[in-house]
């Protein structure tokens, strides 16, 4: 991967790194192209099975760059009215493996909205969190969709409508953060948890997170035929019968998503 986004990978955990430090991990074209390339990459290697994104620095991600913007919402097909469509994993691209936000420092704008959309938000005590966008005249649209779903209506509002920024502990309390720890125990922190998801049949994991994911706008007949059906698809892999297999055996399964 180019230099602005740094795509390593340990056994089935992917680290995702923003790596414009110099300009606090602050999207521009070019990282948006090697991000949407990153994301693409983990959700195509079927040896991959978590994602911890996180930021090179003092910043995880500080938005937009306000110097050199052209491009950073990335590219679009179509005429202006097809836009703007999801095209970014912060945007919503469709990806049902887990992932972990790992905010090691500033995290406003487009960098809080890809945190939202990471199933766990894992913070550094130095950690700050905000949409600046109304205070530069503009509307934070994908954030406003998202931040409502996720926290209390004033809390989420307090952030939108105010462009302020709040420090993990208070995001925390706003359950805009999962776990705040020491700055210096993050990663491991992060790792911990990937290697527990991995401990999980990984095509199960993703049939689950597609049944929690689809189902918040069915009603209550239709979420659950869309689950058993899932169970269905899911029931037929190898991994199912390796899990019932290895809990006879009395052994660890070997998962091989698949």
């Amino acid at each position: 991967m180019p230099d602005t986004v740094l795509y390593e990978q340990s056994g089935h955990v992917a680290t995702i790194t923003y790596n414009r430090p110099e300009a606090l991990n602050a999207v521009n074209g070019e990282l948006r192209q090697d991000l949407n390339a990153a994301w693409d990459r983990f959700r195509g290697d079927n040896d991959a099975w978590v994602a911890i994104l996180t930021g090179a620095g003092r910043a995880f991600c500080a938005g937009a760059d306000m110097r050199d913007g052209a491009g950073s919402v990335g590219v679009f097909e179509g005429t202006f009215w097809e836009k703007p469509t999801i095209n970014s994993f912060e945007s919503g691209l469709e990806l049902f493996k887990p992932t972990i936000a790992a905010v090691n420092g500033h995290c406003l704008g487009y960098g809080l909205t890809a945190a939202l959309a990471c199933d766990f938000l894992i913070a550094s005590d130095r950690a700050t969190f905000g949409f600046p966008e109304v205070r530069l005249g503009v509307p934070t649209i994908v954030g406003a969709i998202t931040l409502p779903r996720r926290v209390q209506w004033a809390d989420a509002m307090e952030l939108l409508l105010t462009g302020e920024r709040v420090d993990a502990e208070r995001a925390r309390e706003m359950g805009l953060v999962w776990r705040v720890v020491p700055h210096d125990e993050l990663m491991d922190e992060a790792q911990v948890l990937a290697e527990r998801l991995v401990s999980s049949a990984p095509l199960a994991v993703r049939a689950t997170k597609e049944v929690a994911t689809r189902t918040r706008t069915m009603s209550w007949v239709e979420a659950v035929r869309f689950g058993e059906t899932m169970r269905l698809v899911a029931g037929a892999t190898d991994d199912a019968a390796e899990g019932m297999t290895a809990r006879a055996e009395g052994r660890p399964p070997d998962w091989q998503a698949c």
